[in-house]
């Protein structure tokens, strides 16, 4: 029986207790649902293609709907759990996401699939905060960086396991099973978190959501996408694509204005004003578009061109999560130990000789000789890049708005990928052509990797350019003035600290902390 009063908040609890390895469970179940979704279905793509027919621009939709809903709510997924209690957002946004498989593995056109990708990426947004923030607000203090030191590393072995699971279902079963597992791993989220997980909010929140910010920033970046998808069929002069793409521009302008004048704005734009940390984002949105095309292409080459089973096409990058999950604590502290600029500057160019590399994959590769070597040059350029570039876009602020950096530099890496599906198929030259034909497709694949390649060389000049050989913590002058909450969430970061966390930087984008100013 419970006697505490009506509105207390639950005791902290215990890594080493029956309790935490019920949180623990909870929000890696959780959370993995979001992760592995991102990876298996590029792999499943040409299966859906010959099933349900459909284009180029269908294919692209059907990863974009997802990450599109996904980009634009997940800062209000973050508020959201603050204001009307993290748990409750959680569950909402598992059964959500469940709810939105279902309807994926049921779909029965590209249109239905499409619009149920959209769902689930409302889902995601809604869970994908939420599990952080849960461990962060459950755990007794010292026990918070072990936490999620743990949720991170097991999210890491979800992701790497994802590809695998993905493919072995496309190539044995059918690509609904992709969609369809996720309901029953749902249910058993949603029934140990409501009877394991504690309830818990911010008392500090703002009452107020910013609805214009989120309106705005979804019509922009909808707008965006539309028009560069419409583009190689219907051509640069058609009404539907010039139409979809000044929405696009005025969204996107418009959610500046929104910003600027809002009280509480999803994005303070005053943060900016910390040159290292507007450089950690703009080397992010170049990074995770070369990454975004890279986890779309290079799998549907692997089976169209290539000839690759789809198991064997979703083994083909699991290095790269595996290494990313062995060097990623390493080259973390090697950025804490030489300063952030030079693995930020050599990181991508060593991605990018890889991706030169891999854009020679063509009919009849061999996985062992042109496959693997580049791939593992791929990776060990991400493994020395993400994790000091998340540091950086964390680090470059007060600790106070450690939660606004993370998700902000998370909205911006997926942003970049969202728009890179959009626009890469259209930049490297597909034009009416189709994506599940070896024709169309090989010389698109080939053009558009020497993209990837030149934006991660660009990535690494801004680097050199914008990034300071050490971090001096600030707070720029015209951010918001944090709240007693704030400070005191300050602190105790800062006290967690002490304790080092084994960190996974996933491929998609940057983890998202909980926003404790939200």
């Amino acid at each position: 029986m419970d006697l505490r009063p009506a509105g207390a908040p639950a005791p902290l609890i215990s890594y080493r207790s029956a309790a935490g390895r019920w949180v623990l469970l909870a929000t890696v179940l959780g959370s993995s649902l979001a992760f592995i979704d991102a990876t298996v279905v590029n792999i499943a793509l040409p299966a859906i293609s010959e099933d349900l027919g459909g284009g180029a621009a269908d294919l692209q939709w059907t990863v974009n709907g997802y990450a599109l809903s996904l980009a634009s709510l997940v800062l209000l997924g973050g508020s959201l759990g603050d204001r009307f209690g993290r748990k409750r957002v959680f569950l909402i946004g598992v059964g959500w996401f469940a709810l939105a498989s279902l309807l994926c593995g049921l779909a029965q056109s590209m249109e239905m699939l499409i619009a149920a990708r959209v769902l689930q990426g409302i889902g995601g947004a809604l869970l994908t905060p939420g599990a952080l923030a849960i461990l962060e607000a459950s755990f007794a203090r010292e026990d918070r960086a072990r936490a999620i030191g743990a949720w991170s590393g097991l999210g890491g072995i979800g992701g790497a396991l994802g590809p695998f699971l993905g493919g072995w279902l496309v190539e044995v079963g059918d690509w609904r099973l992709i969609f369809l597992i996720n309901v029953p791993i749902a249910a058993l989220v949603m029934l140990v978190a409501a009877r394991h997980v504690p309830e818990s909010r911010n008392p500090a929140a703002p009452r107020e959501l910013d609805v214009a910010g989120v309106l705005t920033g979804a019509a922009g970046l909808g707008g965006l996408t539309y028009g560069f998808t419409a583009w190689p069929a219907n051509g640069p002069g058609s009404p539907e694509v010039l139409i979809a793409l000044l929405i696009g521009v005025a969204g996107l302008a418009a959610f500046v204005v929104t910003q600027r004048r809002s009280r509480h704005p999803m994005l303070p734009l005053g943060i900016f004003s910390a040159r290292a940390f507007t450089g950690a984002n703009l080397v992010t949105f170049l990074v995770y578009a070369a990454n975004g095309g890279v986890f779309f292409l290079v799998v549907l080459n692997l089976q169209v061109v290539a000839g690759f089973s789809p198991l064997a096409s979703g083994l083909a990058l699991l290095p790269v999560t595996v290494l990313m999950l062995l060097l990623s604590a390493r080259a973390g502290a090697l950025g804490q130990r030489i300063g952030p600029r030079i693995p930020m500057t050599a990181g991508p160019l060593i991605a990018a000789a890889g991706l030169l590399w891999m854009s020679r994959i063509g009919p009849g590769a061999s996985y062992w000789t042109d496959v693997l070597p580049p791939v593992i040059v791929f990776g060990l350029g991400l493994c020395l890049l993400v994790a000091p570039l998340t540091a950086t876009a964390l680090g470059s602020l007060d600790d106070m708005y450690a939660g606004v950096a993370s998700g902000v530099n998370n909205a911006v890496a997926r942003a970049a990928g969202l728009l890179s599906v959009a626009v890469l198929p259209l930049a490297a030259g597909i034009g009416t052509g189709n994506l599940t034909d070896p024709a169309d497709l090989h010389p698109t694949y080939r053009n558009a990797l020497m993209i990837c390649a030149a934006l991660m060389l660009a990535g690494a000049a801004l680097a050199a350019a914008l990034i300071p050989t050490h971090l001096a913590a600030h707070t720029p002058t015209d951010t918001p003035t944090p709240t007693d909450a704030t400070r005191a969430h300050a602190t105790t970061a800062a006290r967690s600290a002490d304790t080092p966390v084994r960190t996974y930087c996933d491929v998609a984008a940057p983890p998202v902390h909980p926003r404790h100013d939200a």
